[in-house]
């Protein structure tokens, strides 16, 4: 399948192009899917970094889409690892739903990265929602040893089963559930960061929301808190699609 014009951007940009296939899924929730891949060679050519993420490749009307998914447990010497969906209406969830073994994707990837924050934060303070979770997971594992505050944006009963991966003894989970697109999280946050950011240059802010959520966030916290720019991770990892 062709890519069209961002086919066309991501290969002047060096994009690597892998097919996966599906070995097997997991119905976590009624909102939450899991599936399990073999990598086509992709990570014994490119190795895993933390918050590692592949951009898919679905068709839509006979045009090519891409979306970004982050890997869950990748695994070198298999070439294996997995696939989280946050299930709502879009063409990657209905793909999702309906995948089963034996089928494949067409992925790339192109612009994923990851650098330890330098110097190392006194706290981190991370906003997400259940399509941030795999992120969010991987983020807490590349961060050891440092205490964090997390909002957790909820829209259905069983996020509350969703697996993050805490330590009790170091990070502080706070659940929101989801009211007027996203408002009702931002004026939560907004009301508890003054209170932990004394020192600006000493957080790392990491917000990985839906787009409109994550750009009043990040524009809050350089703007009003004055996080510096490089303190400060902030990606819209979805919006509402046009079917």
């Amino acid at each position: 399948m062709g890519h069209g014009w961002e086919g066309v951007v991501l290969k002047l940009f060096r994009g690597k192009d892998f097919e996966f296939t599906v070995t097997g899924t997991e119905d976590v929730t009624e909102h939450y899917r899991r599936l399990h891949l073999t990598d086509g060679g992709m990570l014994a050519l490119t190795g895993v970094h933390p918050t590692m993420w592949v951009r898919l490749w679905f068709d839509h009307a006979g045009k090519s889409h891409q979306r970004a998914y982050t890997l869950v447990n990748p695994d070198p010497d298999s070439g294996t690892f997995s696939l989280e969906f946050a299930l709502h209406d879009g063409r990657a969830s209905d793909w999702a739903r309906k995948a089963a073994p034996g089928d494949t994707i067409e992925a790339t990837l192109q612009g994923t990265g990851f650098e330890t924050p330098e110097p190392q934060p006194s706290r981190l303070l991370a906003i997400g929602d259940a399509a941030a979770l795999p992120a969010l997971n991987s983020l807490l594992a590349a961060l050891p040893g440092v205490p964090a505050t997390i909002w957790f944006e909820t829209q259905h009963a069983e996020d509350h089963d969703l697996d993050l991966r805490l330590d009790p003894a170091l990070h502080e989970l706070h659940r929101v559930e989801r009211r007027a697109s996203g408002a009702h999280l931002v004026d939560e946050v907004k009301a508890a960061l003054p209170a932990l950011v004394q020192d600006p240059a000493d957080v790392y802010v990491w917000i990985t929301c839906d787009t409109t959520t994550t750009r009043a966030l990040a524009s809050y916290v350089r703007k009003e808190l004055n996080v510096p720019k490089h303190r400060v991770h902030a990606l819209g990892y979805w919006r509402p699609e046009k079917r």
